[in-house]
């Protein structure tokens, strides 16, 4: 540690921060840790991408690195008191257009999984569940991986309640739009400072700020002199468009056993995964578009990067036509024509930071003594809710082992987008232009 009496600073209340928050107060129950975010911890909209109706809880990864990891947060939804009551165990139901399952199975088999796991033939994997995605596209599909394992939680009654645990065991919360990092006369980040002028100071300032990072150091950098801080090609900030049918109550009685559904495309097909998870308690069934899109637009004075919409909700409840659209054609990627009737309720525009690999960034910043950046969750971080603070503890320590270090760093050589369907394929403008087609 590089004090004998370190202070934490961690800058956004999501996942990545809260997780952050909840390792270190059990490891050091005296320190001084302060979590700050924009929005209240309880309030009943934040812009969190992590603050969410429900979110994937699956270690279906053709990864065996974030395979390992999230069977390893996947033990602690299903067991911790804590994180038990968010998980919902209903089994993932996966499209394959490549040899994704057979990846993932062999994954799971080296890691000494015996999960329910198998991958079936179109004409078995559509008989299951009463035929409920009958109607999917199967265009390209070599076969379906059904994980029995896997499931969702609800994200922000989860989020909520292990921040509450947070407070309770000592961390402080602050809310406050943060302006800039703080810094002394050696270059070493001490800090931060909110739009109102307050200062906060630390030994170690944790950037967790997800879609915010790259616009918080653009910020930074200009207010230090400090140029090595921007983000530059390493994160790109970018949004997807959710939405959510209300389902009637016969609806509900043939959906609400249904498994987590995912639409898995390759590079050629142009597509991310598009995901349907079950009903809420309330019958509201949610999925997720095609388009994952940058926001390019001036956050200084001739400085334009991607960064969510200026405003203090990043606009994420005011979803244009076009975004409505792709909920719709998505919608019918997994329902078809029978789901037509249905009554979209809620839409909702989720921010995130992405790099080209979708790997995450946790690792100290290379431009400051101090600072450290933990984020970048691509659209794929919440599973990890409950093991990514004793992992960004370990790099705060320098003692992450070396693959995670070399995976998870601030400085390194990252592979072209063009292998990566998650990775954000549209302008928002362009897609909002009358003439665009969805």
């Amino acid at each position: 540690m590089t004090s004998s009496n370190p202070s934490y600073l961690i800058i956004g209340a999501g996942v990545f921060g809260v997780s952050t928050a909840y390792h270190l107060i059990q490891k050091y129950p005296s320190a001084s840790i302060t979590l700050v975010d924009r929005d209240a911890y309880d309030a009943e909209s934040r812009v969190a991408a992590s603050w969410d109706w429900n979110k994937v809880v699956r270690a279906d990864y053709d990864d065996k690195i974030y395979c390992k990891l999230a069977l390893e947060a996947q033990d602690i939804f299903k067991s911790d008191p804590l994180w038990q009551p968010y998980f919902h165990q209903t089994g993932v139901y996966w499209t394959c257009r490549s040899d994704y399952a057979q990846n993932v199975i062999n994954h799971h088999k080296e890691l000494g999984r015996n999960d329910d796991i198998i991958a079936l033939p179109v004409s078995e994997a559509r008989k299951l569940y009463g035929g409920l995605f009958d109607n999917a596209d199967y265009t390209g599909v070599k076969e379906v991986l059904i994980n029995r394992a896997s499931g969702w939680a609800a994200a922000g009654d989860a989020l909520r309640a292990v921040t509450k645990k947070c407070l309770e065991l000592g961390v402080k919360y602050v809310t406050a739009e943060v302006a800039t990092l703080e810094f002394n006369g050696r270059g070493s980040c001490t800090g931060a400072k909110t739009k109102s002028g307050q200062v906060l100071s630390a030994t170690h300032v944790i950037v967790a700020a997800g879609a915010f990072t790259p616009t918080l150091l653009e910020w930074s950098a200009a207010s230090s002199g400090n140029a090595g801080l921007r983000a530059g090609e390493r994160i790109l900030a970018a949004g997807i468009t959710t939405g959510m049918a209300q389902l009637k109550k016969d609806q509900y009685e043939k959906f609400k056993d249904m498994p987590v559904g995912f639409q898995g495309y390759t590079p050629e097909e142009g597509k991310p995964f598009i995901g349907s998870i079950p009903p809420t308690k309330d019958g509201e069934l949610k999925w997720w578009g095609s388009k994952i899109f940058t926001n390019t637009r001036e956050v200084l004075p001739g400085r334009y990067i991607s960064s969510p919409p200026p405003t203090h909700d990043y606009n994420q409840w005011k979803v244009p036509g076009p975004l409505k659209q792709d909920i719709i054609e998505s919608r019918n990627l997994w329902y078809g024509p029978a789901s037509a009737d249905w009554e979209m309720t809620k839409h909702r525009i989720c921010w995130d930071a992405f790099t080209t690999s979708s790997d995450f960034i946790i690792s100290p910043h290379s431009a400051s003594k101090g600072l450290y950046v933990a984020t970048c969750g691509s659209f794929h971080g919440f599973k990890f809710f409950p093991v990514l603070g004793k992992y960004i503890t370990q790099m705060l320590e320098g003692e992450l082992e070396s693959e995670l270090v070399e995976k998870w760093a601030w400085d390194r050589q990252r592979p072209d987008s063009s292998e990566n369907v998650e990775y954000p394929n549209s302008e928002m403008k362009h897609l909002l232009q009358p003439a665009s087609k969805l």
